[in-house]
C-alpha cells in the first residue's frame, strides 16, 4: 500500500502512515510527544461534522469547514484538549479515490483550519467495508463505525480517558461508537443530523461550535 506523509498541524509536524495491529490496516496519522497521563479529548468525525458533507470527498476545491467549526477546535488546542479525528473512508476500499486523493483532501482541511489557528492532533482513517475491494473487504471491520476499534486505538497510543471524553458525529454510527467506547456523545445538526436518532445523544446541538460551547460548559466532568 501506498504509505503518504504529511504535516499534521502548523507549524508543520510530520505524521507518518501507520497500519493498526497485524489485523487491522486502519491508517493512523501521528504525532509525537504525547503525555502519559491519562485525560480526557474530543473524538471528531469528518465528514458532515468538521467539514461540510460531500459524496465521497476527494477534491481539495470541494472543502468547506463549518462555519465556527475552526474556531471552536482553537479553543480546545488553547486548553490543551487532545482533538482526534475519526472517520470512516469507504471511498478508498472501494476504490472510488484513492490514498493520494484523500491525502490532499486532509491537508486542506488541514490549511482551512490553520488559518483560524486550529489544528488536529491525530486523525483515524478507515478504509473497510463490505463491499470494499481486495484488502479493504470486511464484513464488519472492528475498527469500522459504529465499531469503537478507531477510538480505542487513540485512546491507548493518546492515554485517553474515554469516559471523561466525547464523541461529536452527524450520524448514528458516530453515536454508537462513542458510547461503545465509554464516552459521551454530542449530535450535531450538520450533515446527516437531521436523520439521526437525538436519542442516542447526550447532548444535541446544531453545529460542532454549538456542541463545544456545550461540553466546555461543564469541563471536565
Amino acid at each position: 500500500m501506498y504509505h503518504p506523509r504529511f504535516p499534521l498541524r502548523s507549524p508543520p509536524v510530520i505524521g507518518s502512515l501507520h497500519h493498526g495491529a497485524s489485523t487491522s490496516k486502519t491508517t493512523i496519522f501521528t504525532t509525537t510527544g504525547q503525555s502519559l497521563r491519562k485525560r480526557p479529548a474530543i473524538f471528531l468525525d469528518r465528514d458532515g461534522t468538521l467539514n461540510l458533507e460531500v459524496d465521497y470527498l476527494r477534491c481539495p476545491e470541494d472543502v468547506s469547514i463549518i462555519p465556527g467549526a475552526a474556531k471552536a477546535i482553537a479553543r480546545l488546542n488553547a486548553m490543551k484538549i487532545p482533538v482526534i479525528v475519526i472517520t470512516n473512508q469507504s471511498g478508498i476500499g472501494r476504490g472510488v479515490f484513492g490514498w493520494k486523493e484523500y491525502q490532499s483532501v486532509a491537508k486542506k482541511i488541514e490549511e482551512l483550519l490553520a488559518n483560524d489557528g486550529a489544528h488536529i492532533d491525530d486523525v483515524y482513517v478507515c478504509p473497510f467495508h463490505e463491499n470494499a475491494e481486495n484488502e479493504y473487504r470486511h464484513k464488519d471491520h472492528p475498527d469500522r463505525k459504529p465499531n469503537p476499534g478507531m477510538l480505542f486505538k487513540a485512546a491507548e497510543k493518546h492515554h485517553i480517558d474515554t469516559k471523561r471524553s466525547w464523541m461529536i458525529g452527524d450520524k448514528e454510527i458516530d453515536l454508537e461508537a462513542g458510547r461503545s467506547a465509554g464516552c459521551r456523545t454530542a449530535l450535531v445538526l450538520t450533515g446527516y443530523g437531521n436523520t439521526a436518532n437525538p436519542e442516542l445523544a447526550d447532548i444535541v446541538a446544531n453545529n460542532i461550535e454549538q456542541a463545544i460551547e456545550q461540553i466546555l460548559s461543564n469541563w471536565p466532568a
